[in-house]
């Protein structure tokens, strides 16, 4: 994980706390259907995971009405993507389907991928207050805290929800009154945000 910097952990598998888990299920109001990052640890605990490589998570559908994402944060060099490929998915869930979307990722307001998926698109973001999240490794707790501050990010029609059920988890902000200011109504990214 790694927001841009390195990754020098040889796991790839770090599970979302426990804790976040229960906000998740409490955001969309009872099951995650979708899981499109799962591993044998995972702890979300999903209707539907998606694992590699009997799965691959941005190839198959995202068509469920609740989907949860804790993506690799670095690049996956050997399937060629990015933190920004599972966030453009996030997106088109949400534009596509109406599906509701939560991701946890790495607070990088500046990179290509917050401006293209996050400012113009999503409806809301928590800015958690863990300066340095301990993910689980391997389905345990005492991992390495990320380096990073992470955030939660909200694709879907509830915000209201969202804000009740994260605001004790950190900065909660809405973004739908971002969304012309920064783009105008214009189709841009493959589909038009102006609609949001």
């Amino acid at each position: 994980m790694s927001a841009g910097r390195t990754v020098n952990a040889e796991n790839k598998d770090w599970g979302t706390p426990p804790i976040y888990i229960d906000a998740v299920r409490k955001c969309f109001d009872g099951d995650v259907f979708l899981d499109p990052c799962s591993n044998e640890w995972s702890v979300v605990n999903a209707l539907i995971e998606y694992r590699r490589p009997q799965c691959d998570g941005l190839k198959d559908s995202w068509n469920y009405p609740t989907i949860f994402v804790n993506p690799p944060y670095g690049a996956d060099r050997e399937a060629g993507t990015t933190i920004r490929d599972w966030l453009r998915r996030c997106a088109r869930a949400h534009l596509d389907h109406g599906s509701e979307v939560l991701a946890l990722v790495p607070v990088a307001t500046n990179t290509k991928h917050w401006k293209e998926y996050v400012w113009p698109a999503a409806t809301g973001v928590a800015f958690l207050y863990d300066t340095r999240l301990k993910f689980l490794e391997n389905g345990q707790c005492g991992g390495k805290g990320a380096p990073m501050s992470c955030a939660m990010i909200y694709w879907g029609d509830n915000y209201r929800r969202f804000f009740d059920v994260f605001t004790s988890f950190g900065a909660v902000l809405p973004l739908n009154s971002l969304h012309n200011i920064i783009i105008g109504p214009q189709k841009r990214y493959g589909f038009t945000v102006s609609m949001f």
